[in-house]
């Protein structure tokens, strides 16, 4: 173990790697129960989902520890999976949207293999980028509020605020005040706690009735059969090229932002800014994405949640393996998620658009030719109900608004090449 995970290199030793591992799966565990509760509302089986978020994200941690021996832990995608729900699904059928995922997974190792990542993460203006993980941060928020009956939809005025008196809106606030508490204390695993406290809170107010039995909660995995390897082929060619480019723009630079931001929390990154081994990083992240998509789930990718772990001492691979672990655990797990109700998992969409809306204060909002894209990218991602019509304003303003102010050298090539494909995405679709 010693010789494989470089423990006393970096500075650790298995009892510090067993709790960072413990803690990172602390933070992230929430999404074994949100991930299900969103995507069957495409008529997923919610069982089977459960089962692919968990076999997918612990597989692929292990693999991110054994082949990178860093510390990160990866699951499905909060904001993707909310886009693939309630975005792609409808339009094109779960299927289809497991085929987008697929592809945009299949792409992915394609860069990482060939360091094409590079290139493009050196292209692409961190404007955008900070810009778009704000406009999810929003998007999945009024999911959460839209889910908690929070928000409800109005002739009038298309949204309204519901009824906080009824059981349902009023538990949702609830939860969302139990996990700010928790987050404000800095508690670990606040999301997951509070989600199972907001849960216990529901018993009592009618809304979900008490276990009867140890067997309410301990159980055999539902089986993957309803959506393991169902994807429709025929069906993604329907699927506009620009809603792939989404699911792929996302996991990309998600995955970037996430590798370099725990790699310096870490002391990873070289005397350039650089993470050693980034390559093999991605490629287990996009290796990650074409098995979740095979197994029934939508993208997976590195989770920032992983900077607990790094935090308590994280260091090697290890902590990887033993985060994993433990959600494989999880799969015995699965009655549990049935007592759950969707009034508890909306908080969790809410406090997780709190913290993905924070990378707008690194915009700079003094200067209107990034201002401007910005702004469109993360107003039109909840207001247009879609993650791909956001990124595709963006990347249309932004080199308009360079050439218009004579900055037209500053903006990359391929930037301009994505804003016409953006145009012919609103005007030819399909």
């Amino acid at each position: 173990m010693e010789k494989f995970f470089k423990l006393k290199e970096n500075n650790t030793n298995v009892r510090t790697e067993i709790i960072a591992g413990i803690t990172t799966f602390m933070t992230m565990a929430y999404i074994i129960f949100v991930n299900p509760d969103i995507l069957s509302a495409t008529g997923m089986d919610k069982g089977a989902v459960m089962t692919a978020t968990i076999v997918s994200a612990g597989l692929t941690t292990i693999l991110m520890g054994l082949m990178t021996n860093y510390p990160f832990a990866l699951a499905s995608g909060m904001g993707l999976n909310a886009f693939f729900a309630f975005v792609i699904a409808p339009q094109y059928g779960w299927q289809a949207a497991l085929g987008a995922v697929l592809i945009s997974g299949i792409v992915f190792i394609i860069l990482s293999v060939t360091g094409a990542i590079g290139y493009i993460d050196a292209a692409v203006p961190t404007t955008l980028k900070r810009a778009v993980a704000a406009g999810i941060g929003l998007f999945i928020a009024y999911i959460g509020l839209q889910s908690g009956g929070i928000i409800v939809s109005d002739e009038a005025t298309q949204v309204a605020l519901g009824d906080l008196t009824q059981p349902g809106p009023l538990l949702t606030l609830i939860g969302i005040l139990i996990i700010s508490v928790l987050m404000a204390r800095r508690v670990r695993g606040a999301i997951l706690i509070g989600i199972l406290l907001t849960t216990v809170v529901s018993f009592f107010m009618g809304i979900k009735e008490l276990p009867s039995g140890i067997g309410d909660i301990f159980g055999l995995p539902a089986s993957l059969a309803p959506i393991a390897l169902k994807l429709d082929l025929k069906a993604i060619l329907s699927v506009p090229f620009f809603v792939i480019f989404s699911f792929l723009f996302v996991d990309v630079f998600d995955t970037m932002g996430t590798l370099l931001g725990t790699g310096a929390r870490a002391g990873f990154l070289d005397e350039k800014g650089r993470l050693p081994r980034v390559n093999r990083a991605m490629l287990a992240d996009a290796i990650g994405t074409v098995g979740g998509a095979l197994l029934g789930t939508s993208t997976v990718t590195t989770y920032v949640e992983s900077t607990a772990g790094v935090s308590e001492g994280g260091r090697t691979g290890l902590t990887s393996i033993v985060t994993g672990v433990l959600l494989l655990l999880t799969l015995f797990l699965a009655p549990l998620a049935g007592l759950i109700p969707s009034e508890a998992t909306a908080p969790a969409l809410v406090i997780v658009g709190v913290l993905m809306v924070g990378g707008v204060m690194k915009i700079d909002f003094d200067d209107f030719t990034e201002a401007f894209p910005a702004f469109l990218t993360i107003i039109f991602m909840p207001l247009a109900y879609s993650i791909a019509d956001g990124i595709a304003f963006g990347f249309i303003a932004y080199p308009v608004v360079k050439l218009v102010a004579g900055k037209g050298k500053e903006v990359h090539w391929l930037v301009y090449l994505l804003a016409v494909v953006a145009l012919i995405h609103f005007f030819y679709p399909g």
